[in-house]
């Protein structure tokens, strides 16, 4: 029997960028912008300095492992971020994401976003989660128009954000 995460797409294309498999052709882009200060201190999965040798070990070991399913964001055929849902056992789904800083602003986590909700929704989801710190207003305005509802904060217990709040967000998902 398939499981929930067996029929979400391997590739995903909207109006403008395609979602896809991370590949090691993806790597020195995925260096270039993920070793940015100001990426690092808003995630809370990602090592800096970053570079090729974290991306290999992104795309071989951890972008399509047991419990992630990432896609690389494609602009024009170019990386330009990542995005993809947490899948514990136990727990609603977490769609997380990054976008590297020039691309910023242009709508792009937005249009992946509400696809990623899509491909979540058709694959049988019920629900999704995700979290944000409290100071990336960016990121919370991106979760809130692909339809995540603020449902309350917490405060980080351990790594690079302890002491730091973040606030919870929900999606009920109905097919």
């Amino acid at each position: 029997m398939a499981s929930l995460r067996d029929t979400l797409p391997a590739t995903i294309h909207t109006e403008r960028l395609v979602l896809a498999a991370p590949s090691l052709a993806h790597v020195p882009d995925m260096a270039v912008l993920a070793n940015n200060r100001a990426i690092y201190e808003v995630l809370e999965r990602l090592p800096h300095p970053y570079d090729e040798s974290h991306g290999r070990y992104f795309v071989e070991t951890v972008a399509r492992g047991p419990e992630e399913f990432a896609w690389s964001i494609l602009l024009d055929g170019h990386y330009v971020g990542t995005m993809g849902l947490n899948l514990p056992p136990d727990r609603l789904p977490a769609l997380g994401y990054w976008l590297g800083e020039p691309h910023w602003g242009k709508g792009y986590a937005t249009e992946a976003a509400h696809a990623v909700v899509a491909a979540a929704r058709a694959a049988g989801y019920g629900g999704l989660r995700s979290r944000a710190l409290l100071s990336n207003t960016g990121s919370r305005n991106v979760l809130r128009k692909a339809g995540f509802a603020e449902i309350g904060e917490d405060v980080v217990e351990s790594g690079m954000h302890q002491g730091k709040s973040v606030v919870l967000l929900r999606l009920e998902l109905t097919p």
